[in-house]
């Protein structure tokens, strides 16, 4: 395995708890993670940097809202983690719903990555279903994001909320090209999960998904969303598939 691949935490989120979070770490380096992507680093920043080290993973990229902080305050945290990216991972929907909200959020985004630039880091946004399932003025929300904001916002593209939102990935990842730094990806839907999808479904057909992100891919991130039974196997037969692709 040359490639890095990486695991949200938010997939284990049971499992990370003051007194289970080294294990849990230590059983992702064991599953063949090289990374993990934090969903907290507010809370205890120096105590999750050493639990990440000592278990041999590393944290290039983290979520945490610079919207509902100050981007100074999450940039601290990001830097203390040796985290380079720092991902807004969820808005309002209904904050998105016209075009003055999505400006909003794009000038939002886009005064945080000059304050991170300064500190040679990146601000990134991961989306959900409902960037795609709205439109304004016949485009969807997110393509109108896109266009709004700077380029040194980088795109962490989660390909399954894309297509149920109503994306066909297939086309859209060409058309941002290099805007899409990092992927969030999932192999197979986790038992229980019947939400339809409104676009391509694109689950198994990672292979594909991964081709035609590979020329600015950085790190693809599993995020196994849903919890309706034991996460551990489907995320150890996740890091499986992926490491056997990158191993092809």
């Amino acid at each position: 395995m040359t490639a890095p691949l990486g695991i949200q935490l938010y997939s284990v989120r049971d499992d990370i708890g003051p007194a289970r979070l080294g294990g849990t770490l230590a059983r992702l380096k064991a599953a063949g993670f090289s990374h993990a992507e934090p969903f907290d680093i507010l809370t205890d920043p120096a105590g999750l940097a050493t639990a990440l080290r000592d278990a041999g993973l590393e944290a290039t990229t983290a979520h945490s809202s610079v919207l509902r902080q100050p981007a100074a305050t999450v940039l601290d945290a990001a830097a203390e983690l040796g985290a380079r990216t720092v991902i807004t991972p969820y808005v309002p929907p209904e904050s998105i719903a016209d075009r003055s909200g999505v400006q909003r959020l794009a000038d939002a985004l886009n005064s945080a990555a000059e304050l991170a630039a300064g500190r040679d880091l990146r601000i990134g946004y991961h989306n959900h279903d409902f960037e795609f399932a709205q439109h304004i003025d016949g485009v969807p929300a997110y393509e109108l994001l896109v266009s709004l904001l700077d380029p040194r916002v980088v795109l962490e593209l989660d390909v399954y909320w894309a297509g149920v939102g109503g994306a066909d990935v297939f086309e859209l990842l060409p058309r941002l090209g290099e805007r899409v730094r990092l992927l969030h990806v999932v192999r197979d839907r986790e038992p229980g999960n019947d939400r339809p999808v409104l676009g391509v479904d694109a689950t198994g057909r990672m292979d594909e998904v991964l081709a035609l992100a590979a020329p600015a891919l950085e790190l693809p991130v599993v995020e196994v969303v849903a919890h309706h039974s034991d996460v551990w196997p489907l995320v150890e037969s996740n890091a499986r598939y992926f490491l056997a692709g990158a191993a092809a």
